[in-house]
């Protein structure tokens, strides 16, 4: 075997300067930044309008659940009635028909009250 050549590789390896880590920190930050601007402010920000949709939503206000259905909301108890747990709305949707639905899967608001209520009885 040519140990001659081998320990030339070594050798010439060993002439190279380390270079100093400062190149890192802003590389790590500029990562950071992308992350935080691209990915978690987005997030947050849609997680905010959310929760102010869910807290404006009143009787008579037309919603879409998370599972694709539509009705009108006829009442509103939950945590303040002093149950444990998270509110409930009663939706309206069809003449005879009442769904209790979790306050946290209504998915949007088609239509909100505008304090005019127009129900025949």
């Amino acid at each position: 075997m040519n140990f001659e050549l081998i320990s030339t590789a070594f050798a010439q390896g060993a002439e190279k300067a380390a270079r100093a880590p400062a190149p890192f920190w802003p590389m790590l930050l500029a990562i950071f930044a992308v992350f935080f601007f691209f990915i978690i402010r987005p997030q947050q920000k849609k997680k905010k309008e959310t929760e102010e949709m869910l807290d404006s939503i009143a009787k008579g206000s037309r919603v879409v659940t998370i599972g694709g259905i539509c009705g009108t909301i006829v009442n509103i108890k939950g945590k303040k009635d002093g149950e444990n747990g998270e509110d409930i709305v009663v939706i309206k949707v069809g003449d005879n028909t009442k769904l209790d639905i979790l306050r946290s899967s209504i998915a949007r608001v088609i239509q909100k009250n505008t304090g005019k209520e127009d129900e025949k009885g």
